[in-house]
């Protein structure tokens, strides 16, 4: 079974959850306005999508909501894991987005939360992973041997 996991420009990459390999396809759509983000290939054969916003701006917190509605405006109803990443948390004196707001929106999405700063790799790494073992809780368990995910 080929899976997608999205995250435009483009690129891949490896990464090992569980002791299962998945080759991650990804998408980054940073830099384009709210209403360019979502052509319809975005919600075709899509694993789970992460939604990030910077902590540091009330704009990007806004745009990820409307993206969001877009979102399930496209998928309907079938269910797709969906993480949000507030970034930039090594910004402390920048911060206008509190940590309990970004969990607050997550939950309303019922959707997983965390934050990041570009700065600490390992923390890109950990996004990566915690969706996928939420697209296995939908899918009911990891496939066996080498897998492929889209990530938005």
């Amino acid at each position: 079974m080929s899976r997608i996991i999205y995250v435009c420009q483009a690129f891949t990459k490896m990464i090992t959850v569980n002791g299962q390999e998945y080759h991650l396809q990804l998408v980054d759509t940073a830099g384009q306005d709210e209403y360019s983000i979502f052509p319809q290939t975005y919600s075709i054969d899509i694993n789970g999508y992460i939604l990030v916003y910077s902590v540091t701006s009330n704009k990007s917190f806004e745009v990820v909501k409307v993206i969001h509605e877009k979102l399930l405006d496209m998928v309907g109803k079938v269910q797709v894991p969906i993480m949000l990443v507030g970034n930039k948390k090594d910004l402390h004196m920048e911060r206008v987005i509190s940590c309990e707001e970004g969990k607050a929106l997550a939950e309303s999405w019922n959707a997983a939360f965390m934050e990041s700063s570009a700065k600490e790799n390992q923390t890109a790494v950990e996004v990566f992973k915690r969706i996928i073992l939420e697209a296995e809780k939908i899918d009911g368990g990891a496939p066996q041997g080498r897998t492929s995910c889209s990530m938005m």
